[in-house]
């Protein structure tokens, strides 16, 4: 997704072809579907699938990044999206990660890679990566492919930065809230 509404992407030829589209919402809507038609084209999804929607601002986030995140997820059912699972996007909390940490899901430590500051990205997560045989009781089914459209809101990156005393302090230093695990699905176990 680029700027003013265009598309771009390469084909089996390598070939460079760019869309415009009318709306933001009609290149995101078509861009979700580019990564739904990938995941339904591959015979095995072993690995996340992940298509930016909006590139955001500033540097690519790393591990050990701590995050605020407003994001959805849908059970991915008969090749395409079924029913959501969970949701912030309404709330009043955002949810808070630090990359690298273990506290999500494996496939959105992988698929927020790179994410910036303000970026939205959609993620087909296959089961492996997400919640695997074992599910979420009453929530998500065994063996689930999960899709999720993440929001990168705010972004506390590690590397050092200098203090208002001209001091040069890290990020790993100072005591930034952690993300404490929750009822939301997303906890470490």
């Amino acid at each position: 997704v680029q700027a003013n509404n265009y598309s771009t992407f390469y084909d089996d030829q390598r070939q460079n072809w760019s869309i415009m589209f009318e709306s933001e919402k009609a290149a995101t809507d078509f861009s979700k579907q580019v990564c739904i038609a990938k995941c339904n084209s591959s015979p095995v999804l072993e690995s996340v699938l992940c298509q930016d929607l909006l590139l955001g601002e500033g540097q690519g986030v790393e591990g050990g990044d701590s995050l605020e995140v407003a994001y959805t997820g849908w059970l991915f059912q008969n090749n395409s999206l079924g029913q959501v699972f969970d949701s912030n996007v309404n709330k009043d909390k955002l949810l808070r990660l630090k990359l690298g940490s273990g506290k999500v899901i494996k496939g959105w430590e992988e698929g927020m890679m790179g994410m910036k500051k303000g970026g939205r990205r959609y993620l087909i997560v296959p089961p492996a990566w997400a919640y695997g045989a074992q599910g979420v009781a009453g929530r998500v089914p065994p063996d689930s492919t999960l899709v999720f459209e993440v929001e990168v809101r705010r972004v506390k990156l590690v590397k050092e930065c200098s203090g208002s005393d001209g001091q040069s302090i890290s990020s790993r230093d100072s005591p930034a809230p952690s993300p404490v695990p929750s009822s939301d699905g997303f906890s470490a176990d």
